[in-house]
């Protein structure tokens, strides 16, 4: 009974390392257009940043304290970014102009003011 016990912690850490290769690995490939963001109470860095229309982007981000979300409604992306961890949204901007974000997960006093932009370009 041990013994198939510690085949299937075997098998679950070499799954969860495979997962976690695999998960890391998929950072951007080719063309696309790569933003790092960093959160942080009650910052993006950087807050507004430009992508070009129809070139896949990739946000990649990380939060230096809490669980913060990235919400921006104008272009239909969102995603939670959880504390230490990179936390990778990708998408192709296709409407172009200037479009807010904001964090979306109340994250102390402060919050309601963290934000910025995102402009889509031709």
């Amino acid at each position: 009974m041990r013994t198939s016990g510690i085949r299937i912690l075997i098998i679950y850490v070499a799954l969860a390392v495979t997962i976690n290769v695999i998960g890391c690995s998929v950072l951007a490939q080719g063309n696309e257009q790569v933003i790092k963001i960093t959160a942080k109470k009650f910052a993006y860095s950087p807050k507004d940043f430009t992508l070009k229309k129809e070139v896949p982007a990739v946000l990649e981000f990380t939060s230096q304290d809490v669980l913060h979300g990235f919400n921006c409604p104008d272009l239909g992306i969102r995603s939670d970014i959880p504390p230490g961890k990179v936390t990778i949204l990708r998408f192709t901007p296709q409407k172009v102009g200037a479009s807010p974000f904001h964090c979306d997960i109340f994250c102390g006093s402060g919050h309601e003011g963290m934000g910025g932009t995102i402009t889509v370009v031709e």
